[in-house]
């Protein structure tokens, strides 16, 4: 029997948005930025990996630092005496850490990886906000990884230097059946009064040498500014381009205008003329059976992806957020199925994620895994300013800034994620589980708290279905040491959806749920 494995698919200790999931050779590599946790801005590690064998997606195995910020030349001879970043752009470098950023040195931002004519595998890469899109290539999809090389024109002018080029942003790298290689890059305007003249979708050919413009960019996806029309209106282009081919068909993956979406388009090319195909998942839900952004069951932010079949099974890959803020971003995954005509239908957040089917409710569960974290009064924006002290929200206790190997170790198993700040009328919700006999549950929290935690169930895919009240665990307050509490529940047997809610003073953290069939 294969392990399970649940959303965040990586430890809780690891925050790699941006993932871009790629099969090699029996194994799926991901390919993401790198946040921090407490972080003060996006992607401020250097690029890691992990990579899971395509039939045990319950194995994920780190693969170390595969690039450095300063093997770049633009991060390179950065003065002795160079000033602190401001928080706006980083926290102060720890020494002896080689994956975290030093002062004064650009962030990597989201990458691609693809493997070139050659066998090699060439990643793709923008530094924050320069202009330029680096190359580094590698002869294993995860090993060191050293400087190529910029994009660029066969003048050998550096693409993004040029007068009246777009800007680079989120490169996303594909290499077609026939050999072409086709570059993706760019974000757009939230809204037409930010049009600067600047952004824009973009794609363009490569030569062979994975560096030297064949065909110039030109305009690739419709944006805000240009959207009329063309069956985009509402979800136009925003950012993160990731391209897949699937049979005959090319499939366009992005963020949109909103931000918390991932949606696609279709082509039968890989270079023009894409069809509005829908949203693929929204990290909170949104769009879902008509959900609206009010009825989010998340905090929400930015989100960025692809998809990939693995082992047979198709899925795509978004990221969460955390810490409520926008720079401790987490890596999810859900399936996703096409229908006869090549459309997918918007994908289900949940806890299983990655997972054969449902998780079996047996044993011990950390809290992180929810799909659903809501305040009585839904979800917000992912910000200090906008949750306040109101929302409950995911973190840890410990940071993973520790220069010393065993140190770190030894910090990571003491950084295992829970929910924070549960008030009167907090959610944590779980999709799905595998009830089978259970009549206990007891739960791990903490906090000066007083109240009943009840729990409610309702059956998979019976959307608008009433939830169904199952059992209470009462909460006594306390000092705010972690404590286990049992309690005595009456779940229906069946596939469901788990739903635990907060009703009474004070404020609670929640570390842990266990399953069992008698009291312990």
């Amino acid at each position: 029997m294969k392990n399970e494995v649940m959303n965040p698919y990586l430890p809780s200790f690891e925050y790699i948005p941006d993932g871009e999931p790629h099969v090699f050779d029996g194994r799926i590599y991901i390919y993401g930025s790198h946040d921090r946790f407490n972080g003060a801005m996006f992607c401020l590690n250097d690029y890691i990996s992990y990579s899971a064998d395509i039939h045990d997606l319950s194995d994920w195995r780190y693969e170390g630092v595969i690039y450095r910020k300063v093997q770049d030349p633009r991060n390179q001879n950065i003065p002795a005496d160079a000033p602190e970043p401001e928080p706006a752009y980083g926290l102060p470098h720890v020494p002896g850490r080689d994956d975290l950023n030093a002062p004064g040195i650009h962030a990597l931002w989201a990458p691609d990886v693809v493997r070139g004519p050659d066998g090699r595998y060439y990643l793709y890469y923008c530094l924050d906000f320069l202009p330029e899109v680096g190359v580094a290539v590698c002869d294993t999809p995860a090993g060191q990884y050293e400087y190529l090389g910029f994009v660029h024109y066969p003048d050998g002018t550096v693409l993004g230097r040029r007068e009246g080029d777009f800007i680079s942003f989120d490169p996303g790298i594909f290499r077609d059946d026939d050999g072409s290689i086709y570059l993706y890059s760019g974000n757009a305007p939230i809204r037409p009064e930010m049009e600067n003249g600047e952004k824009a979708s973009v794609v363009m050919k490569l030569r062979e040498d994975m560096l030297t413009i064949r065909e110039e960019p030109h305009r690739l996806m419709p944006t805000v500014m240009d959207s009329k029309g063309t069956g985009f209106e509402g979800h136009e282009f925003f950012e993160a381009s990731s391209i897949r081919k699937v049979g005959k068909r090319y499939y366009f993956v992005y963020s949109s205008v909103n931000s918390h979406e991932l949606c696609y388009a279709v082509s039968d090319v890989p270079d023009r003329d894409y069809r509005f195909g829908g949203t693929l998942v929204d990290i909170g839900d949104i769009y879902l059976n008509g959900r609206t952004e009010k009825e989010s069951l998340n905090c929400l932010g930015n989100t960025h992806g692809g998809i990939e079949c693995i082992d047979g099974q198709w899925y795509v890959f978004y990221h969460r957020q955390t810490n409520r803020t926008n720079f401790s971003r987490q890596g999810c995954a859900e399936k996703i199925y096409f229908d006869a005509q090549g459309r997918i239908a918007q994908a289900e957040v949940t806890s299983c994620g990655l997972n054969d089917g449902p998780l079996t409710a047996e044993g011990l569960h950390p809290a992180y895994c929810c799909c659903r974290l809501q305040s009585e009064n839904g979800a917000v924006f992912s910000s200090p300013k906008a949750m306040g002290e109101e929302y409950p929200y995911l973190t840890q206790d410990t940071a993973d800034h520790e220069p010393d190997e065993k140190a770190a170790a030894e910090d990571r198993i003491c950084a295992e994620q829970y929910i924070a700040n549960m008030q009167d009328g907090s959610v944590a919700g779980y999709k799905y589980f595998k009830f089978e006999g259970i009549r206990h549950v007891s739960v791990t929290v903490r906090g000066k708290a007083e109240g009943t935690l009840k729990l409610t169930v309702a059956r998979a895919k019976d959307e608008g279905a009433a939830e169904q009240e199952c059992g209470s665990i009462g909460i006594p307050a306390n000092s705010g040491e972690w404590q286990t509490i049992p309690g005595t529940v009456e779940i229906p047997d069946g596939v469901c959806a788990l739903n635990f809610r907060f009703i009474g003073k004070g404020r609670l953290d929640f570390r842990t749920f266990e399953f069992s069939r008698e009291i312990r």
